[in-house]
């Protein structure tokens, strides 16, 4: 089924887009969540045009939003399959103008992405993977499949958050300049730092903070079809809907080479 809902997944992820950017052209309002995160009129504009979207596409199919209610654990651990969508990822971003924002939605199938887009409708980027390959497209030029990139210890180029190198980051970062010399760092925002590393620009995100599983799930189906993983500190994969809660583990998102980047934590 996943293969077959791609073309249409991509047309709603830019239909989305669409109507984010008709809000980032004006003046809006910055309200914010109980955890103080902001959400604007285009978190939840978005929201409603992926979620009619989703229903038509697959009616049945359950939803799970940043920008909707979260279903009782009891009740959505019997989900197979269902979705996962972050309207607006990096909504700091989308504050600040900076353009680095992206639609996400995933296709969740027995806890692991299996269909996945990203898209970035400022920067006129797509990312997007089918179960079996990744493809970035630029505008409205061809797709083209991506490779994550296979680690050179002497050119070490890290993915960093734009809105969150905390401290655990910048030890990091430390202590592999100890070992291989100064790594070169790439600061992007929302999900485009696991792209960064899917199209082979990047040998690793490191994630060393709070995220919740929407954040993650397209980028990581983007990245393996690539060639590279997503994992959490023991060396894990990351598995979507299996707890009470929400929220990732930190996570690496790595390149080809499946390197223990953990070693260089403090």
């Amino acid at each position: 089924m996943s293969h077959a809902l791609l073309p249409a997944l991509i047309r709603l992820a830019h239909k989305a887009g669409d109507a984010i950017m008709q809000v980032y052209r004006g003046d809006f309002a910055v309200q914010r969540k109980q955890d103080y995160s902001p959400l604007t009129e285009a978190d939840l504009v978005a929201h409603g045009v992926i979620a009619a979207g989703l229903q038509r596409l697959t009616p049945g199919v359950p939803l799970i939003s940043e920008e909707c209610e979260l279903a009782p654990f009891l009740e959505r651990r019997q989900w197979r399959q269902y979705w996962l969508v972050d309207p607006l990822d990096g909504t700091r971003e989308f504050v600040k103008r900076n353009d680095e924002f992206s639609v996400n939605i995933a296709l969740i199938d027995q806890g692991r992405p299996v269909l996945g887009v990203i898209h970035a409708p400022a920067l006129g980027l797509s990312y997007y993977a089918d179960g079996k390959a990744a493809y970035k497209q630029s505008g409205s030029g061809s797709a083209i499949r991506i490779h994550a990139r296979t680690l050179d210890f002497g050119h070490i180029t890290v993915a960093v958050s734009r809105s969150h190198l905390n401290n655990k980051v910048q030890a990091m970062l430390r202590n592999i300049a100890k070992r291989h010399g100064e790594p070169d760092m790439i600061s992007m925002g929302s999900s485009l730092k696991i792209c960064l590393v899917a199209e082979g620009r990047a040998d690793v995100y490191p994630r060393l903070g709070l995220t919740s599983e929407w954040d993650t799930a397209a980028g990581q189906c983007v990245l393996e079809c690539a060639g590279g993983q997503v994992v959490d500190r023991h060396g894990l994969a990351l598995q979507y809907n299996g707890k009470d809660t929400i929220l990732n583990p930190e996570f690496f998102a790595r390149g080809a080479t499946a390197h223990d980047w953990n070693q260089y934590m403090e």
